[in-house]
């Protein structure tokens, strides 16, 4: 049974950093293609940083600079490293598994589709003040 389970999330003021965290288990994480995803109250879930089975990233434009995102294969945990944060990325932050890596090799926009992504986390909540 996949299960992804995030933390890290948090309250911080404008500027701050916070590093979140998705332990996952029951699938090959090594395999695999992972993504983190956001939504804000009112808005759709969108995508914020990839990473494929082989290192490969990408990322929102709103986030490129200042988000890292990235993955410790023996751990079997993906990380979001959030740095300058501003409060529109205030918003449930959710980790995504795509097993099969369907989505290796495609393009950022086919990456970015949650419906590529069968597994999801239960989210963690990031609020970022002015």
């Amino acid at each position: 049974q996949v299960q992804l389970v995030e933390s890290g999330g948090g309250s911080v003021q404008a500027g701050g950093s916070l590093r979140l965290s998705c332990a996952t288990s029951g699938y090959s994480f090594t395999r695999s293609c992972m993504g983190w995803f956001r939504q804000a109250p009112g808005k759709e879930r969108e995508g914020v940083a990839v990473i494929d089975r082989n290192g490969s990233t990408r990322y929102a434009d709103s986030v490129k600079g200042r988000f890292t995102i990235s993955k410790d294969n023996a751990k079997n945990t993906l990380y979001l490293q959030m740095n300058s944060l501003k409060p529109e990325d205030t918003a449930m932050y959710y980790c995504a598994a795509d097993p099969s890596c369907r989505t290796y090799g495609a393009t950022t926009i086919f990456k970015f589709r949650t419906s590529n992504y069968n597994s999801w986390g239960q989210g963690t909540q990031v609020t970022v003040s002015s």
